[in-house]
């Protein structure tokens, strides 16, 4: 029997998040086998042996912390912020007009 390499990322290629339970996974698994197997219309070999190679992966929990631990979360993508400064006036920010005292009667 030829040796799998593990996929990229057997959360992606099994469509799960990462914090999925193994319930999540064996059905998304599931789902995935019947539509790529080799025995249906839809057959896609190199996609299948992904399957098949994230799901081994993945349905033992030693195996599943050790990759996680060697392949942590990617950081969260930064998303780029643009500042509008607005140009410097030569009046200050705040204005202030006189101030009126009424007497209280």
């Amino acid at each position: 029997m030829a040796h799998l390499t593990p996929p990229a990322d057997p959360y992606l290629v099994l469509g799960v998040p990462r914090d999925a339970g193994q319930a999540d996974i064996a059905a998304a698994y599931r789902v995935l086998v019947r539509t790529l197997h080799p025995d249906t219309g839809d057959a896609d070999p190199e996609r299948f042996a992904a399957v098949l190679a994230a799901y081994r992966l993945l349905r033992d929990p030693r195996r599943r912390a050790a990759y996680d631990r060697d392949h942590p979360r990617p950081a969260d993508v930064p998303i780029p912020v643009k500042v509008h400064q607005p140009p410097p006036s030569r009046e200050p920010d705040l204005r202030v007009g006189p101030v009126r005292r009424h007497q209280r009667w």
